[in-house]
């Protein structure tokens, strides 16, 4: 099923650039870091897999990310992947006025229109920089979620801004899917105990490229976990996702994912350095950009898109996420190579002066209408049943 309101497809994700006739596309649509999983996580699964007649353990998985963070293994759920946990929060808490922080990954909402529930909106803006308002949330809002950094944007929040959201009776849902490729995991709340309602979610399927096995995690106060964990069907994390989790919280891996955050940090710089070559074509970079990909405001993105592709190369269309507009692209990270590779073409892909849209020959294009810092959306229906 397909969950759309006025204009979004929720469910759209930049798998969709890269199926069928996008496959031999250099991806830039994907946020799943390039050359995963390395030889010796493959070997870890792969060692996992004389167990298959056995039902799946998770005690020491759970053990192990419960260390991890420096947490009682009562505050951590295994799922599979992030995506589940959004499932699973939208169908086991019993809250009545959801809020979600946008523009960011679209499957909140999405599960939680699913389950029945009225979403409202907040909308960061580009003239803030899409950065955080504490003060726009809604003050009767049960449920609050937002990624940290936030996808698509690729802001990564203060962790004292993101706290203020906080509020006996409330649960506040922090989506940290990307801070592990923030060096030093700045900013992270995963671990902290002191939020009232915190639950925080950690994915390993990006970093480690682990996107086809399903392995995520959510740390929560106990009683939210317990309703989590009654609403998962039995052995809902396969045991080769258990071995996976189980090695990707081990001192070599985050020492491993240290050192890839650093990198893919300076690969970051070289990519919005070369966008920056394009501002008099247009182009605008969301900054500064903190996770594995960066928004960017292209002319006539949808036509930029597919002289793309015709060259080689697939980025993630941001007319999906509600926010933006059509104008919008996210592109992933990627090694020196690629970029240079992937900025030539767009330099090809990028309408001229004279091409762009509302460009008059020797005048200026028109100026957009400024607006407000941060928007709250009257509430998103309830998707019908299917």
């Amino acid at each position: 099923m397909r969950t759309e309101d006025a204009g979004h497809d929720l469910r759209h994700h930049g798998d969709a650039e890269v199926r069928d006739d996008g496959a031999a596309l250099v991806d830039l649509a994907v946020n799943v870091r390039a050359d995963t999983p390395p030889a010796w996580l493959r070997e870890e699964i792969a060692g996992s897999l004389s167990s298959l007649a056995a039902y799946p353990d998770g005690r020491a998985a759970r053990a192990a990310v419960a260390a991890r963070h420096g947490l009682p293994v009562e505050r951590v759920l295994l799922t599979a992947g992030a995506a589940e946990a959004f499932v699973l929060l939208a169908r086991a808490l019993e809250i009545s006025r959801p809020v979600v922080v946008h523009p960011q990954f679209t499957e909140p909402e999405a599960a939680l229109r699913d389950a029945g529930h009225t979403v409202r909106r907040v909308l960061l803006t580009e003239a803030d920089g899409f950065r955080l308002d504490p003060a726009a949330v809604p003050e009767d809002a049960d449920l609050v979620v937002l990624g940290n950094p936030t996808n698509p944007t690729s802001v990564l929040h203060p962790a004292r801004t993101v706290a203020e959201l906080a509020r006996p009776g409330r649960t506040l849902v922090v989506d940290e899917a990307f801070i592990d490729a923030v060096p030093g995991e700045r900013e992270a709340l995963a671990g902290r105990t002191d939020v009232p309602g915190l639950v925080v979610l950690r994915s390993l399927t990006k970093t480690w490229g682990l996107a086809g096995l399903r392995i995520g995690y959510v740390l929560a106060p106990p009683e939210i976990v317990a309703a989590l964990e009654r609403a998962q069907p039995l052995w809902p994390v396969s045991t080769p996702a258990l071995a996976a989790a189980e090695a990707c919280v081990a001192p070599r891996a985050l020492a491993e994912a240290g050192h890839a955050a650093h990198r893919g940090a300076a690969d970051r710089a070289h990519l919005v350095a070369g966008l920056a070559a394009f501002a008099g074509r247009g182009v605008r970079v969301v900054g500064p950009a903190e996770g594995p990909f960066v928004l960017v405001r292209v002319p006539d993105a949808a036509a930029v898109r597919r002289r793309l592709r015709d060259l080689g190369y697939a980025v993630r269309r941001g007319d999906t996420f509600p926010g933006l507009g059509p104008d919008w692209v996210r592109i992933a990270v990627r090694d020196r190579t690629t970029v240079n590779g992937f900025l030539t073409a767009l330099s090809t892909a990028l309408p001229d002066k004279a091409e762009r849209p509302g460009h008059t020959p020797g005048g200026t294009a028109p100026t957009e209408r400024p607006g407000r810092t941060t928007g709250l959306l009257p509430p998103a229906s309830p998707a019908a049943p299917s």
